[in-house]
């Protein structure tokens, strides 16, 4: 039997156990287990760390028993990686191991108070003040600005700083440090794609910034050991696969791009998920954009391997828009029925759905814009809203392509992409249409899980997956081309950027007619 790796794949709407052949890259079983977020007040949104924990033992379990039903024996499992829902900010007791609160997830908004008085303490009240070494504009995104607010509004965050007992950490940290013993040893640590996203991270030197620490005025003490991607961090405590080393650890959009190999400078991929995050690989130089696009690590795959980084363009809503239009307003039963509705009418008939409801990410960084739907006329139906909320998820990746391509100067040819929703194929076929170039999507689309693997099983002491070139096993797909006119193309998305601006400077924090509003 060949060596297998497994990948723990932490999202924000679900977590996902998966175990792959290290030879042929193939998905040989795998369970999935949705996680619930809840949303105290408008804007947050939070999820349970202990769910989150419950989940993933769930998810291994159920998988281990799948094996064997299969008769593959779990001491063939190699290595397991973690890849994770990024930015997303979490406080435990290290004495406990009980979370000192909720997970305050990446697209929450509580922070933009917080980021105001940040940036305007910044000089010019710039917020790209800390661009320079972190990548990445002040905005409530970030990991920072979430942990600030723990520390500033939650009285247990305050009391373990002050006792030295509080963990500070995004969710591979987590998951991470409760496998490999929790209170009873365990490791407590992350790798450079996560650290590089909570705004105390220099990008340059690899390592926690003490400046930036103090610029938010965070206790270096809290933050986790910074590591490669590829290592091994310890091995698993308590749960069918003890003993087996967790060697991998990648933010969830660096791990896909792994997964899609694109491992040459200039290759891009898209992952549709809840958000939309297009990556394209600058090499070992930090390219700094100019058009609102983020600088990020990719990967650091091994010890003594140089770090690779990504120009970033990040969407807040798109898989997220279809799970609105089922929970919020009903007008779909199932994300499968969203295919078929728009598909129906064929055309939004002038109908515009900017889906700005955690503000605008890339290329505006817009946190006071807020969603709205133009352009609606008597003949609107549901049919409609479903193609163009299909179309807002197109609309906003062709934005950042455009800034992508203006950054860097090359075009791209064709656009890789993976994610949950590409099993939608009106939304490849219009996503191509809306980009004027082909786009491709692998056979298997668990790329994420898949580039954790590879990184996990590659790792030294390990050792059972080979990242070079000549070994990348083949990866099937198929390729959608575009076949509308680009002037058809241009118009819509003229449109559909009139529609943007008029979303703009929605939300503000002055204090205005809030007597009867029930959430203050």
């Amino acid at each position: 039997m060949d060596p297998l790796v497994a990948a723990i794949d932490q999202g924000t709407s679900s977590t996902r156990f998966l175990v792959f052949n290290a030879k042929t890259a193939e998905l040989v079983s795998h369970h999935q287990v949705e996680i619930q977020q809840s949303f105290p007040k408008e804007g947050w949104v939070e999820e349970d760390p202990k769910e989150i924990m419950q989940s993933v033992y769930e998810c291994m379990e159920r998988t281990c028993e799948k094996l064997q039903q299969l008769d593959i024996d779990l001491s063939n499992i190699k290595a397991v990686g973690v890849t994770n829902q990024r930015e997303t900010t979490l406080v435990w007791d290290k004495e406990t191991g009980e979370p000192l609160y909720n997970a305050i997830v990446w697209l929450d908004l509580r922070t933009q108070s917080t980021v105001e008085s940040l940036i305007n303490k910044a000089p010019g009240q710039n917020k790209n003040h800390l661009k320079p070494k972190t990548g990445l504009p002040i905005s409530p995104y970030f990991s920072a600005v979430k942990l600030r607010w723990l520390l500033d509004n939650v009285e247990e965050v305050r009391l373990a700083v002050r006792s030295q007992r509080a963990m500070f950490g995004t969710v591979d940290s987590w998951i991470i440090w409760c496998l490999t013993g929790g209170q009873n040893g365990g490791v407590h640590c992350t790798d450079v794609s996560n650290a590089s996203r909570t705004m105390l991270f220099n990008i340059h030197s690899l390592d926690w910034d003490p400046e930036l620490c103090r610029y938010f005025d965070i206790p270096m003490e809290i933050l986790p050991e910074v590591r490669s991607s590829s290592e091994i961090y310890g091995v698993m405590k308590s749960c069918s696969l003890a003993g087996v080393p967790i060697s991998g650890c990648l933010g969830d959009q660096s791990a896909a791009l792994v997964g899609q190999m694109c491992f040459q400078e200039g290759q891009a991929k898209n992952t549709y998920g809840t958000g939309c995050f297009l990556l394209r690989n600058t090499g070992t130089k930090p390219l700094m954009s100019d058009h609102g696009l983020l600088t990020t690590v990719a990967y650091k795959l091994g010890k003594n391997e140089p770090a690779c980084y990504a120009l970033e363009g990040s969407v807040a809503i798109a898989g997220a828009v279809v799970r609105w239009l089922k929970d919020n307003l009903g007008i779909v039963q199932s994300s499968a029925e969203i295919e078929k509705l728009a598909a129906a009418a064929g055309t939004s008939y002038g109908c515009y759905f900017v889906p700005a409801f955690s503000g605008l990410y890339a290329p505006y960084w817009e946190p006071s814009a807020r969603g709205i739907i133009c352009g609606l006329t008597q003949f609107t139906n549901r049919n409609h809203l479903a193609f163009a909320a299909l179309e807002a998820v197109c609309f906003q990746t062709r934005e950042i392509l455009d800034a992508m391509n203006q950054d860097s100067g090359l075009p791209l040819t064709q656009l890789q992409v993976d994610g949950g929703m590409t099993s939608n194929r009106l939304l490849m076929q219009l996503q191509a249409d809306i980009l004027c170039i082909p786009v491709v999507k692998p056979t298997m689309s668990e790329t994420t899980a898949l580039g954790v693997a590879m990184a996990a099983g590659a790792a030294e002491g390990v050792g059972v997956w080979s990242l070079s070139p000549s070994d990348l096993p083949h990866a099937t797909s198929e390729k959608y081309q575009p076949q509308i006119h680009c002037d058809e193309s241009e118009f819509r998305f003229a449109r559909w950027k009139k529609a943007v601006q008029r979303s703009m400077n929605w939300e503000t924090t002055e204090p205005c007619c809030n007597a009867n509003d029930p959430h203050m």
